[in-house]
């Protein structure tokens, strides 16, 4: 089985990461891990932290002479701006985001509390465990890419900078619509049997569970809604040199929650970012009064670097389903059980 764990607050020390089960045998390449998460500080319309800080991971535990020891593997990424202890108190909760929720769960008097771990810093974890699940995947020639799709209702490069722009202007933020592909995974992985299992479930809450995201699509996904059976469902060939095979993929290469060999292809909706530069109405949590929600050093758009959390996120399911499949232990024990697995099917 395999499993992460992160941990660190927006402003603290670290964000740390420790991912268990990633089989003995994997070679791996700090610089790939730290490119992922340059990629994730990139994209037009992101705002003053990502010019303080320089993200790049340290390995601390799970490897010698850089190759995997089948160990728990500690990922440390620190924080340049981490004055946690001296930041205010926040008292008037953002609409959409999880401070009053989060202050009335757990009883905290300040906001503080919640939006330090609430952040979507923590996505640095999720961009790092999944960089190392993509050299694992590389292995087995799978490969995850993304790229946004509209941002505003726009569709276009020109018009998409524009449209956030407009927003930098207003002092408003904006959402958008992003997908990511998946090619090369074999037909077979997840399962039917139990709703826990299926491969388009896991990836769905992971990919709903990155801040910001309210919508996720496989395929033609709500096209569904709106077309006869026979005009959307995916026919099925067979030839020698393909195997069984599909000329249309509307079902974003996931049948009955199992991969069915064709590419995954999900999309998601990100959110306008909830901290506004001109904040909507909410409320004092000492006073009861009307206020204006508080105001944090934020951005105006991140789909771009959604993107880039999500392909992290795919990854990692990616990855479990594979040594699900295919055994956990030793990477030339799993390569072997793959091989006798693809010659099987192919026959």
């Amino acid at each position: 089985m395999l499993r992460q764990l992160s941990a660190g607050e927006s402003h603290g020390k670290a964000i740390v990461a420790i991912l268990e089960g990633m089989p003995a045998g994997l070679k791996v390449n700090l610089e790939s891990i730290n490119k992922e998460l340059k990629r994730r500080q990139s994209g037009f319309g992101r705002g003053k932290r990502m010019q303080i800080e320089n993200d790049r991971a340290q390995l601390l535990s799970g490897l010698k002479n850089n190759t995997t020891l089948g160990s728990p593997i500690t990922l440390l990424i620190q924080n340049k701006d981490c004055g946690i202890d001296n930041l205010h108190k926040v008292l008037c909760p953002r609409p959409g985001h999880a401070d009053l929720s989060g202050l009335l769960k757990y009883g905290f008097t300040d906001i503080r509390e919640v939006l330090e771990r609430a952040s979507a810093r923590s996505t640095a974890a999720t961009v790092g465990i999944g960089g190392l699940c993509k050299i694992f995947l590389n292995e087995f020639k799978v490969n995850i890419s993304s790229r946004v799709l509209s941002v505003g209702g726009e569709y276009t490069a020109v018009n998409m900078k524009a449209k956030i722009s407009e927003a930098m202007k207003k002092k408003d933020t904006i959402g958008g619509i992003l997908e990511v592909v998946i090619k090369g995974a074999p037909s077979g992985l997840g399962s039917y049997v139990q709703p826990d299992r299926r491969l388009d479930g896991k990836l769905a809450q992971a990919i709903i569970a990155i801040p910001g995201i309210k919508a996720v699509e496989f395929g033609l996904g709500l096209g569904y809604a709106v077309s006869f059976g026979s005009e959307v469902h995916d026919e099925i060939f067979y030839s020698k040199a393909k195997g069984y095979f599909r000329k249309t993929n509307n079902a974003g290469g996931v049948e009955g929650g199992i991969s069915n060999g064709e590419d995954i292809i999900l999309r998601a909706c990100m959110k306008p970012i909830c901290t506004l530069m001109k904040p909507l109405d909410s409320v004092n949590i000492n006073t009861k009064h009307i206020s204006k929600a508080a105001t944090e050093r934020s951005d105006t758009s991140v789909v771009e670097a959604a993107a880039v959390v999500a392909e992290g996120a795919c990854a990692f399911v990616l990855a479990e389903a594979f040594l699900e499949k295919f055994g956990c232990d030793n990477l030339k024990d799993i390569k072997q059980a793959y091989s006798g697995y693809i010659k099987r099917i192919s026959a």
